[in-house]
Parts: structure tokens; C-alpha cells; sequence
């Protein structure tokens, strides 16, 4: 059996990313999540009903709405109010970390516009977001 070779300083654990990284990785991991970042700009417009949130992004299914909008909540990215009334509607707004994505995403949006093609090839974009 072949020994081991120790690990020098300079080369990290393959399974770890260093810190800027492992945070940029989560980061895409939120925003890659279908939906996410498109309801955070529609609630960046102001509070927002699920049918308001639905006329703002069309095509959004009602369950991956329902699911991104329950997982946004858990992250503090997006707060939840339960009025009086029958049916009792709920009304969705940006948390201020929320409200802190809408920098990020504002530049992202430039940078799309400006370096990716309108003319995607077909079934690289949703053309409904039903997706998970």
C-alpha cells in the first residue's frame, strides 16, 4: 500500500471551497433555484398578493410559487402578513436582506442584457417556470 503524501499549506481540501467562494456558491445555489430571483423582483416593486405576484411573473405555477415564496420566508429574504378577513389574504414583502439582493440582481440584469442573447438556443430557457 502506498503511503499518503501529506497535504502542504497551499493546497486546500479539495472538498472545502475557501470562504468568498463557499459563499458564492450558496449564493447561486438561491438564485439558481427556479424562480427565486424573479419573485424577489417582482416583490421589489412593493407588497404583493400570490395573484399580484402572478401578474407581475406570468407562467410562475402556482406550486412553485407556494414553495419559493415558503423558502424565502424561512430565509429572511421575504416576510409574510396574515390579514383579517374571509378568505384571509396573505401579503408578501422584502425583508431587508431581501431588499439587499435587489443591488446584485439589478447588476446581474445589466450584465444578461448586455452579454446574453435574447436568441438563446431552443431548451437552454423555461419557457413556463413549473420547474422544482
Amino acid at each position: 500500500m502506498t503511503p499518503l503524501r501529506p497535504r502542504t499549506a497551499h493546497q486546500p481540501d479539495p472538498e472545502q471551497l475557501p470562504e468568498p467562494l463557499e459563499a458564492l456558491a450558496r449564493a447561486f445555489a438561491l438564485l439558481g433555484t427556479c424562480g427565486t430571483g424573479l419573485v424577489i423582483t417582482a416583490l421589489a416593486k412593493g407588497p404583493a398578493d400570490l395573484h399580484l405576484i402572478h401578474e407581475r411573473v406570468p407562467g410562475l405555477s402556482d406550486g412553485l410559487l407556494t414553495r419559493r415564496l415558503r423558502e424565502m420566508t424561512a430565509l429572511g429574504l421575504v416576510t409574510r402578513t396574515d390579514h383579517a378577513g374571509t378568505p384571509a389574504p396573505t401579503v408578501y414583502t422584502l425583508a431587508a436582506h431581501g431588499k439587499a439582493l435587489l443591488i446584485p440582481l439589478a447588476a446581474l440584469t445589466v450584465w444578461a442584457q448586455d452579454h446574453l442573447s435574447a436568441q438563446a438556443p431552443e431548451g437552454t430557457l423555461p419557457q413556463t417556470w413549473n420547474g422544482t
